[in-house]
């Protein structure tokens, strides 16, 4: 039986979820997105490792333009005084078809709404109220218009508007005493990094992402500092901590920053209507230092995808969450444990820190444990 789905939030979640259902089924769908045009800030890169990549190509995204995307082979770590600790190779992840792929935001943006930005996908629009009119439901938006669906699904981010609509308790983000800064470098840049992989550079209280999002030899730097208090018209007391660790990032993070407040969600609830679901960080938003907050919004929107795709008559919103919150979880721990080890305060600690890392990621059932469960999903 054919389904009409109201997907509220234009990000990657829904964007991936309304190509799925165009591209892969017959059921109708409507994009509402709250914003009045698509975020696609140039300088925004994202991390693609293979367990949402095999799902981008269900999609076509094989065939993007290669000079947009990049394939780092491994991730270097190194100490805050760019001593270099371990590598991690990524290429054990990969497979013919599928690699580990970095690029910008708004890359894949752009390949994910071609096919349905006009016809499908409607902006500025914010949702005013919601009923159920014989068992479907009736969203009404704050400029009067109104959708019946059958099947609602929140993609509207971490602090979902969707949920307070139809939740009592809500998945109530808690901020993680960190910040994130960003920007984009050219290449040979003052870090003595190789450009064609991704640099986790660790210091004390903070540590640095750089990779390449392009062919055309720009890199995405991240700075995750932790502190208890966040103010955006004042970093320069942040940048600060990591300049007195190592004065070349004076040169670094001097200009064109943007910054942004982490949060994670502290407890998952699940829907308590069977025709609404959750997906992307609206179901669960984890820290970025496991870099899958793109993966696992790509998943959730082909899980969600597969179930109603089957039109089972089984319930299911239960196996739906499920499956989520199992996978959701292993995600979470291993983006703790990376966001607490990647911040040592303690020379001591980061010194202990450093020999497991280059024993440990030698053992090849090691990394597959921690990382191969998630990266081959």
């Amino acid at each position: 039986m054919k389904k009409k789905f109201a997907i509220i939030g234009a990000g990657i979640a829904g964007l991936t979820l309304a190509n799925l259902i165009k591209k892969k089924s017959e059921h109708k769908f409507m994009l509402y997105e709250r914003q009045e045009s698509l975020s696609l800030d140039q300088g925004y890169g994202i991390q693609l490792s293979t367990n949402s990549t095999k799902i981008l190509n269900i999609l076509g995204f094989s065939k993007i333009n290669n000079e947009k995307t990049f394939h780092p082979k491994s991730v270097d770590f190194y100490d805050i005084q760019n001593k270099k600790i371990c590598e991690l190779d990524l290429s054990q992840f990969n497979t013919k078809e599928n690699k580990y792929t970095t690029l910008q935001r708004s890359t894949l943006i752009e390949f994910l709404k071609d096919d349905i930005y006009s016809e499908h996908l409607r902006f500025g629009k914010s949702i005013k109220e919601v009923s159920e009119i014989k068992g479907k439901i009736l969203i009404k938006f704050d400029d009067n218009t109104n959708d019946l669906v059958d099947i609602v699904v929140g993609a509207d981010g971490i602090f979902s508007n969707t949920r307070s609509f139809f939740e009592k308790k809500k998945n109530e983000p808690k901020f993680q005493k960190a910040i994130a800064i960003r920007k984009i470098l050219t290449s040979k840049s003052e870090l003595k990094i190789d450009e064609e992989k991704i640099s986790i550079i660790m210091g004390k209280n903070c540590h640095l992402v750089v990779y390449p999002i392009n062919k055309k030899k720009e890199l995405n730097l991240v700075c995750i500092i932790r502190d208890k208090k966040y103010d955006p018209n004042n970093i320069k007391y942040l940048i600060d901590q990591v300049v007195k660790q190592n004065s070349i990032f004076r040169k670094i993070l001097n200009q064109d920053l943007k910054s942004w407040p982490l949060y994670s969600t502290s407890k998952i609830y699940p829907s308590t209507n069977n025709k609404v679901f959750y997906i992307g960080d609206a179901f669960n938003g984890f820290l970025p230092t496991l870099a899958q907050g793109a993966g696992q919004s790509i998943e959730s929107a082909y899980e969600l995808f597969n179930l109603v795709k089957k039109d089972s008559q089984a319930n299911i919103q239960n196996v739906y969450f499920k499956t989520r919150l199992k996978r959701a979880e292993i995600v979470k721990k291993r983006s703790n444990i990376n966001f607490f080890i990647f911040h040592f305060s303690s020379s001591t600690m980061q010194l202990i820190r450093n020999f497991f890392m280059k024993f440990l990621i030698k053992r090849k059932n090691f990394i597959q444990s921690y990382l191969g469960i998630v990266y081959k999903n």
